[in-house]
């Protein structure tokens, strides 16, 4: 383009000198002959110009073509997930899995219309129960809305828990009848043989004292079954909890308060912290103190042999808003393979203990809507974290 414009210009100039000339020019033919090859100059050098068409457009990249095989995977993967899943769009519903199709067909649920409603009118995820061929189920229905070229869309999936709640369900009976088999067989083992011996005490003569100390231990025997059981009644029953906002900062300095002077007199620490000072939690104030108690006071035997035993009481914020209050201690910790366990009623894990602290712990957090683990510390000890 730069090239063009200088024969252009060139080409100007020629015939402008040719009419200067011609304009100055007398009668002699020598003058006309100049201005008249001057033109002809200006001429030629614009004569090669021609008009430049505008550039095309470039073409966008051609798309790649699909990969067909990769794709009939993806098509199988999905077919064969293990949760009914389905895509919502407007008001079409579209089954995506082969266990949706299977849940809508005979054999699944009773009522095809009402789970269609249900998906279709489902504001957020949480728990179903469906009323299918094998009775109620439970179901965890979750949805994720969106959108494709534009469209809104919302894939809605339904995860089956009925199996899964069952099986933990009998594990959990199966081990608190071992438990609780194991303390009353304690107790009716030694009965069964007192009361055989003083079965025979009775036809000899003079065994008035042996027969006694037999009755006497039977007698001792039965009271603690039946503590044992009272005991069990009363773990196994706690009023419903009044919720109310919590100030954190008073609950610890009341804790605080009351063991920090038994841990120091033991050679140790009890420390007590909070992320926030502001941190409150809305649950039942007693049940939450109780909880914690239970905690404090199993930290403080699993610290009984040491000379400088600690404890750290911690509240922060932790992921997605959740509050967690952490109790750790530098005992021992737990035996590997009793993580699960020691929550059982009766189960300890030290010799002589009653098995119900942790017990209590579960179901007065579980009551307030939380939640309570037992965590391993990478610095040994042990560590239960209730989250809320």
């Amino acid at each position: 383009m730069g090239f063009d414009h200088g024969r252009l210009l060139g080409a100007a100039v020629l015939w402008a000198g040719a009419g200067a000339v011609a304009a100055t020019a007398s009668a002699s033919a020598r003058a006309w002959v100049a201005a008249l090859v001057l033109a002809l100059l200006g001429l030629a050098a614009a004569w090669p110009l021609k008009r430049r068409q505008p550039a095309a457009p470039a073409l966008p990249d051609p798309l790649p073509a699909p990969d067909h095989h990769r794709l009939a995977l993806l098509q199988a993967q999905l077919e064969h997930l293990p949760v009914a899943a389905w895509v919502l769009a407007g008001d079409t519903l579209q089954a995506l899995t082969s266990r949706a199709r299977r849940l809508a067909a005979p054999g699944g649920v009773r009522d095809r219309a009402a789970l269609h409603r249900l998906l279709r009118s489902a504001a957020k995820s949480g728990p179903v129960v469906l009323d299918s061929e094998r009775g109620s189920e439970r179901w965890q229905l979750r949805r994720q809305p969106l959108a494709i070229d534009g469209r809104e869309q919302t894939l809605l999936a339904l995860v089956p828990l009925e199996h899964e709640l069952e099986t933990e369900s009998l594990l959990a009976w199966q081990q608190l009848v071992q438990v609780l088999t194991h303390e009353i067989m304690n107790s009716l083992t030694p009965i069964k043989s007192l009361s055989q011996t003083a079965a025979m005490l009775l036809d000899e003569p003079g065994s008035e004292a042996e027969l006694r100390l037999a009755l006497n231990a039977i007698a001792l025997r039965a009271e603690s079954l039946s503590n044992f059981v009272t005991t069990y009644r009363q773990v196994s029953r706690w009023p419903e909890p009044v919720m109310a906002p919590v100030a954190l900062h008073e609950l610890f300095a009341r804790l605080q308060q009351a063991i920090g002077p038994a841990w120091t007199a033991r050679g140790g620490e009890a420390s007590f912290e909070l992320a926030e000072p502001s941190l409150r939690l809305q649950a039942d104030e007693g049940q939450l103190e109780q909880a914690l108690l239970a905690l404090l006071t199993n930290a403080e035997q699993a610290t009984a042999d040491l000379a400088q035993p600690r404890l750290w009481v911690q509240a922060r914020q932790g992921r997605g808003g959740r509050l967690q209050i952490s109790v750790r201690d530098n005992g021992p910790g737990v035996p590997a393979g009793l993580e699960r366990e020691i929550f059982l009623p009766f189960f300890s894990a030290r010799e002589g203990g009653q098995g119900i602290g942790l017990t209590v712990v579960r179901q007065l957090v579980h009551g307030m809507g939380g939640r309570v683990r037992h965590v391993r510390p990478l610095e040994g000890g042990a560590a239960f974290v209730m989250s809320f």
